[in-house]
């Protein structure tokens, strides 16, 4: 399987970490100049106006002299790191400050006081005096109510972007941080979500092909730890099911071969004549009871199926529980007699009215009337009870006879399961009577517990709800 979402998630970082460079060399950079740009100019703007307001005026007044004004403008270069010029209102240089590599013109070209307009201060190589561009500002030397001259003073932009370069060191590094951060939330995707989603892919990909015992290993209680567990109980419960298909078709296959083995020998044996006429219907009997052997395990079958595949709808009516105990009971009279066995009812005075499936109800006491009569020893006695209490009604099943050993007890419910000890005693059953019981029982919210003394005999008692 490729690595898909993985090489994506790792494109998106590249993806990011080039975004986030490149943001931060132009946007942030030109962000960062221009905030410079315009407090620079802001400074020098109120300086320059501070000079031509408190100290340039007594110049033109003879008031300082004209070293007091060259000591006064290269004391403002050092401070401002700029170059000042002090020009008339035409434009003639007086005096200047000029900066390391550079010098003052005698007159200024195309002077225009008015060139800064509203922003106070213009960028540029002014004129062509300056090698570097230049922020320059302008503020007028007044004297009484006339404009005598103009102080200008021009800063270089280098030492704005020098500046600028070093408020960006921490931003680069606060970038690399950033940067690492996401590095480590990748990493910590690969081994959370990613590595994660690997395993269960691939067992989604073994369980397609057939692989049930493929376990995904759970290590978290999140989301992704609860996903694995459902994939491995949802795995065991499909191995669990194709197990028990596998038992039931070799179960059924079992139980049809043998029956269907038998007719086809006698049918073969009466054709041939190695069976004469006059055993005809000895082995037609033979051939009977085989026959009603696949039918029992046919309705079996597919009353199961009713369960199974959720379609079995109980019919709930209310109804006397005693008449059905009854009425179920004459029906193994013909069974009963030959073997002088004896059914006893203990059934309470008047009607007990119940809400169930009567039908289903009926086939629970026929399966266990049934059992109860395949394993008792002839000779001996059923007796079906019946006890109310606390709203409910009770119904007991008990027999005399072998018993179900204790290790066994708990796999009587199960499908085609038939106790060793029932093999010599009757062949007949399918191993699926009580294993409706359970299902009709609990298809009506209701309970069923067997107590049984190896050797002494059984007892059913299951629960129903009074009417």
């Amino acid at each position: 399987m490729k690595s898909i979402l993985h090489l994506k998630f790792i494109a998106l970082y590249l993806i990011f970490a080039f975004l986030c460079i490149f943001t931060t060399a132009t946007l942030t950079t030109q962000l960062i100049t221009d905030r410079l740009e315009e407090d620079t100019s802001q400074t020098l703007y109120r300086e320059a106006s501070l000079i031509a307001s408190d100290y340039l005026p007594s110049y033109f007044t003879d008031d300082s002299s004209f070293q007091a004004v060259q000591s006064q403008l290269a004391a403002m270069r050092l401070y401002l790191e700029s170059s000042l010029w002090f020009v008339k209102s035409d434009g003639t240089m007086i005096t200047s400050s000029n900066l390391e590599g550079t010098s003052a013109p005698e007159v200024i070209r195309d002077f225009d006081p008015a060139e800064i307009g509203g922003n106070q201060y213009i960028t540029g190589n002014y004129h062509g005096y300056f090698d570097e561009d230049m922020i320059t500002v302008m503020s007028p030397v007044t004297q009484g109510f006339s404009t005598k001259g103009y102080l200008l003073i021009h800063s270089p932009v280098s030492l704005i972007d020098e500046k600028c370069r070093i408020l960006m060191v921490p931003v680069l590094i606060t970038l690399g941080v950033i940067y690492l951060l996401s590095f480590i939330f990748l990493i910590g995707f690969h081994f959370f979500v990613y590595r994660p989603l690997r395993q269960i892919t691939e067992a989604a990909k073994q369980y397609a092909s057939g692989n049930l015992d493929y376990e995904i290993p759970v290590y978290t209680h999140d989301e992704i730890g609860y996903l694995s567990a459902s994939l491995n109980y949802m795995a065991v419960q499909l191995k669990d099911m194709d197990d028990y298909q596998k038992k039931i078709v070799a179960n059924v296959s079992h139980d049809f071969r043998s029956p269907l083995t038998s007719i086809k020998g006698y049918v073969e044996a009466m054709n041939d004549g190695t069976i004469p006429p006059e055993l005809h219907e000895k082995y037609l009997r033979i051939i009977l009871f085989e026959t009603e052997r696949l039918t029992d395990l046919t309705t079996d079958l597919l009353t199961l199926n009713e369960f199974d595949t959720k379609e079995l709808l109980l019919d709930k009516t209310q109804f006397d529980i005693q008449e059905v105990i009854k009425t179920t009971a004459e029906s193994f009279e013909g069974v009963c007699t030959p073997k002088h066995i004896s059914i006893e009812l203990l059934l309470l005075p008047g009607e007990i009215l119940v809400y169930a499936d009567r039908r289903k109800i009926q086939q629970v006491l026929y399966n266990l009337i049934d059992n109860a009569i395949k394993f008792s020893e002839n000779n001996s006695s059923i007796t079906i009870e019946v006890v109310e209490k606390n709203g409910k009604v009770f119904v007991s099943v008990k027999d005399h006879g072998i018993g179900i050993p204790k290790k066994e007890l708990n796999k009587i419910w199960e499908r085609f399961y038939k106790s060793d000890l029932s093999r010599g005693k009757d062949k007949k059953g399918t191993g699926l009577g009580l294993s409706i019981v359970k299902e009709v029982i609990q298809a009506h919210d209701e309970h069923i517990n067997v107590i049984s003394t190896e050797g002494v005999g059984t007892e059913f008692i299951f629960s129903l709800s009074r009417s």
